[in-house]
């Protein structure tokens, strides 16, 4: 009969290995997505409150491409939208949605644009208008 001696922590290391490697994989996508949403929501409530209250976009589009840089998240790859409902007179509101979209950690460009491996990103913010905005 032959000697298992030292066989269970060979076993123990190999499925520590197969088991943890998809769970930090998780665990890193996870918080990335994380990180983007922090990001988005943090720009749209931004870009929001200053169109808001100046009605100036470039501005508040400046306001928002700080908020994600602020996150880690790359501006050029978000998209920032306005609609202002009775922007005619006081009572209005601003809406401003940020929208982008989190790539899979460790895939290389190309295979994730071509497999769509992107998690989509939508932040909304709506804001009244500033009554005493000129």
């Amino acid at each position: 009969m032959r000697s298992q001696r030292g066989s269970a922590i060979v076993e123990f290391q190999v499925l520590a290995i197969l088991l943890l490697v998809p769970l930090v994989y998780v665990l890193l996508a996870a918080l990335d997505v994380q990180r983007t949403v922090f990001g988005a929501t943090q720009a749209a409530r931004e870009a929001g409150r200053i169109a808001a209250t100046t009605g100036d976009e470039a501005a508040a589009r400046y306001a928002a491409a700080l908020s994600l840089q602020d996150q880690g998240v790359d501006p050029s790859r978000a998209t920032v939208t306005f609609r202002c409902a009775g922007c005619a007179g006081p009572g209005g509101e601003m809406t401003v949605e940020v929208s982008t979209a989190v790539r899979l950690p460790f895939l290389p460009a190309v295979l994730a644009d071509s497999a769509h491996a992107a998690i989509p990103v939508t932040a909304q913010h709506s804001a009244p208008l500033d009554r005493y905005r000129a």
